[in-house]
């Protein structure tokens, strides 16, 4: 399968050669699989599945057959290579096809700090989720300067360039917990990222 080309490959195959990205890639699927471990899920959502690397990662605690999702048409592709008993598509997060309550578990990593409008993502989400929503972004200003001491993105102080929204513990727990019909918000440091939970209220 050709190499999609996408900076979120590049982090988890050349990046992860790094010892040192590669310890703190391992500490943040850590903090995923302590909140994910105790679900068991039947029916799981990859909101903005990339490539597939999360999946891999956290294969053992997720069930036979998992749906995902992403814009990139090129690493939907080479995520449904990868994960054949899957079902992957090319979908806009701002209005996924899915039914209300489709997914116990919804999974979006390294995705609302791409968008203009999280919020409205973050309802959307929200409306398909029947249980938990996991949610990691990049822990803000460490993010940054973790890019700037490896000499990435010099030009824009560290920032990556499709980063457009910046959290930090706090402000990230307040956002969350702004979205209605969500409660029991959790945050995690997982330095440099962030790893928010919260649980879907009846509705």
């Amino acid at each position: 399968m050709a190499d999609p080309g996408t900076s979120n490959h590049e982090k988890y195959t050349e990046g992860a050669k790094n010892p040192v990205v590669r310890r703190l890639m391992q500490r943040l699927f850590d903090r995923v699989r302590e909140v994910l471990g105790p679900l068991h899920p039947q029916t799981y959502l990859d909101a903005g599945c990339g490539e597939g690397h999360s999946m891999m990662e956290l294969k053992a605690l997720l069930p036979e057959r998992v749906t995902g999702f992403d814009l990139n048409p090129d690493a939907v592709a080479y995520c449904q290579a990868q994960h054949p008993e899957g079902s992957f598509t090319v979908e806009n997060i701002y209005e996924l096809p899915y039914d209300d309550d489709s997914f116990e578990v919804v999974l979006c990593m390294e995705v609302l700090e791409h968008l203009d409008r999280p919020s409205q993502a973050l309802e959307e989400l929200t409306r398909v989720c029947s249980g938990t929503l996991i949610l990691s972004v990049p822990f803000e200003p460490w993010f940054q300067l973790g890019n700037l001491a490896r000499g990435k993105y010099r030009e824009q102080w560290g920032n990556h360039p499709e980063h457009v929204q910046h959290w930090g513990l706090r402000s990230f727990e307040r956002f969350v917990a702004a979205q209605h019909g969500l409660t029991d918000v959790t945050v995690r440091e997982a330095w440099p990222w962030i790893v928010a939970t919260a649980r879907v209220q009846d509705r």
